[in-house]
């Protein structure tokens, strides 16, 4: 599994139907599930999310881990993360096919909630407007199959 996860003081997701999920304090993540992706890299990944150290302590360095704040997350489904991009037009063969990558998705976000997260979600598979304050700005990767 891929993960983008960006360090927000708020941010929102939208669809047709309306607002989809909000969150403050915490953590925007957007994930993508590869081809071969098992629960295995949900729960490492959902883990690594929980425990990196990336906030503010009191001596204003990055010390604190979204779990020591009591931070939110904001989870949003994106396959292209997957985007192979040797040419001009991305591909994203890499990624696991809809239905597993909604199961992941699913799952992922549940394992996010059971570490003590309060987690929002966008919609799977839906076309969604996110806004966002970056804090720090702070942007960090990873990848299941580099850890």
């Amino acid at each position: 599994m891929r993960a983008l996860i960006q360090r927000v003081s708020s941010a929102s997701v939208t669809t047709e139907a309306g607002l989809a999920g909000q969150i403050e304090n915490g953590l925007l993540i957007f994930v993508c599930a590869m081809r071969g992706d098992t629960e295995r890299e949900s729960d490492w990944l959902a883990r690594k999310i929980a425990n990196l150290r990336i906030f503010r302590d009191d001596a204003d360095r990055m010390n604190r881990s979204l779990l020591e704040i009591g931070g939110a997350a904001l989870v949003v489904s994106q396959f292209t993360l997957a985007a192979e991009t040797k040419g001009n037009r991305p591909g994203f063969s890499t990624a696991a096919p809809p239905e597993e990558a909604q199961n992941l998705y699913e799952d992922f976000s549940d394992r996010i909630r059971s570490l003590g997260i309060a987690a929002q979600n966008g919609v799977f598979g839906a076309n969604m407007k996110v806004a966002l304050v970056n804090d720090g700005p702070v942007t960090i990767w990873l990848d299941t199959q580099t850890r």
